[in-house]
Formats: C-alpha cells, sequence, structure tokens
C-alpha cells in the first residue's frame, strides 16, 4: 500500500521524466563514443564489453549517482512542501514504511536505468564488434554488480534527504559526498574504497574474484548499518516531536 501511495505521489513531480530522461541520456554516452573512436576501440585486443566498460562507466556511473541524489531530493521535498511530513505523522501510517517503500521505488528506477544502459553497451558490443560466447552472461553480471554496489547509495541518499526539511542542505550534503568520492576512488585503501558513493564506480572485470566478494559483502553490511541507523534517526525525531 505505501509503494502505491508513493508512486501516486511522485507522478506529481519531475522524478519518472528524471530517471527516464537521466537513463536515456548516460545511454547514450558508449555509443556518441564508439561512432567517434571507433577506430581506436577496435583496435584492442580486450574483450569488447570490457572495452566498453572500462571507457564509459565511470562517467555513466557518476550520472547515475547524481540520479539518485536528484530522486532522493525530489521525493523529500514533495514531503516537507507545506508540512506535509508533519501532517502525515498524525496518520496511522510509520515513517519508516513510508521510508522503505521510497527505498523499493527508487530500486525500481535504477533497474530500468540499469537496464537502458545495458542495452546500449549489448548494441555496441553487437554493431561495431564481433560477438563472442558468453557476451549475454557477462553482461548480465556486470550489471548485477553493478545494482547491488549501487544500493548503499540509494539508501544513503534517501536517509540524508529523510534528515533535511531542506532540499537544497541534502542536494548540497549529496554533492560533496559525490565529490569526495571520485577523487578517492583511485586509492589503493580498502575503507576508502566502500564509501557507499565510491561502489557504483567500481568494475567487475577491473577485480579479482576476492576483491568482488568483499566489495559485495560490504555493500550488504552497508545496507544494514545506513537502514539500522534511520530506523534508529526516525524513532528518535517521533520522540522528540
Amino acid at each position: 500500500m505505501s509503494i502505491l501511495l508513493e508512486c501516486k505521489k511522485m507522478k506529481k513531480t519531475g522524478f519518472y521524466p528524471a530517471f527516464i530522461v537521466g537513463g536515456i541520456l548516460a545511454s547514450c554516452l558508449p555509443v556518441i563514443n564508439m561512432a567517434v573512436r571507433s577506430e581506436i576501440f577496435t583496435g584492442l585486443q580486450q574483450p569488447p564489453l570490457q572495452i566498453l566498460l572500462n571507457e564509459n562507466w565511470a562517467m555513466m556511473a557518476m550520472l547515475n549517482i547524481l540520479l539518485i541524489l536528484s530522486g532522493a531530493c525530489i521525493m523529500y521535498h514533495t514531503e516537507n512542501a507545506e508540512r506535509a511530513l508533519q501532517k502525515m505523522q498524525t496518520l496511522p501510517i510509520r515513517e519508516s514504511s513510508m521510508f522503505f517503500a521510497k527505498f523499493i521505488l527508487m530500486i525500481g528506477m535504477s533497474i530500468v536505468v540499469l537496464a537502458t544502459e545495458a542495452i546500449s553497451f549489448l548494441f555496441c558490443s553487437l554493431h561495431w564488434f564481433h560477438t563472442y560466447d558468453g557476451l549475454y552472461t557477462d553482461l548480465l553480471k556486470n550489471f548485477a554488480y553493478f545494482f547491488i554496489l549501487l544500493l548503499p547509495a540509494i539508501l544513503l541518499s534517501l536517509a540524508i534527504s529523510s534528515a533535511c526539511s531542506n532540499m537544497w542542505i541534502s542536494l548540497g550534503i549529496g554533492v560533496v559526498c559525490f565529490f569526495a568520492a571520485t577523487m578517492i576512488t583511485s586509492t589503493s585503501h580498502f575503507i576508502l574504497q566502500i564509501f557507499p558513493f565510491c561502489l557504483p564506480l567500481r568494475i567487475l572485470t577491473e577485480s579479482t574474484e576476492q576483491t568482488v566478494i568483499h566489495f559485495l559483502v560490504a555493500s550488504v553490511l552497508e545496507l544494514l548499518a545506513v537502514g539500522i541507523a534511520e530506523l534508529s534517526f526516525l524513532r528518535i525525531r517521533k520522540a522528540l516531536v
């Protein structure tokens, strides 16, 4: 019920168009890159998908993170407009249920974006490179990996937005975290590498199997940690109101 309610509320905002247009723009990057510099990439000896990911994913992942930050701000700006969130707190609806309904909706829209990007990579692989056995399997593995590593950033973005009644404050905090992630993503320190906004920048083919497992475990633990912290925050805020 909460999820349907969130879907209806977002229809009155730019939430859905932002994700759809953002996903299309991100998916155009590898196509444009190949159209302009195809002779450079087709001469490389690496597998086609690895070439495409190495050349395009960093920028696409950053666009995905910015989409998530914007989506979270839009969601809670709607709630805080005209004190709507305070009015809903008087109803028999748990705020935690609303929060996780937003999380599920963000997951759904992120899947749409990732699916659009996967189709773009598939098109580039088939159009400019020769097909090979395992292309579809490799594509599925890579984007499943991207999806799991994106989840902590989604949850943390929503947690930041839920704590700030002013959309610009939450957006500013998110942008600071985003730029911090771009600066520390190349570090070799594992603790810094698992910063939630750094994880979506990781590429499956660039990591060893052990490192991939470590990142996946870290992603799950961060989800639990942020979820517990958000539940605690909501209970404390409700007790103080």
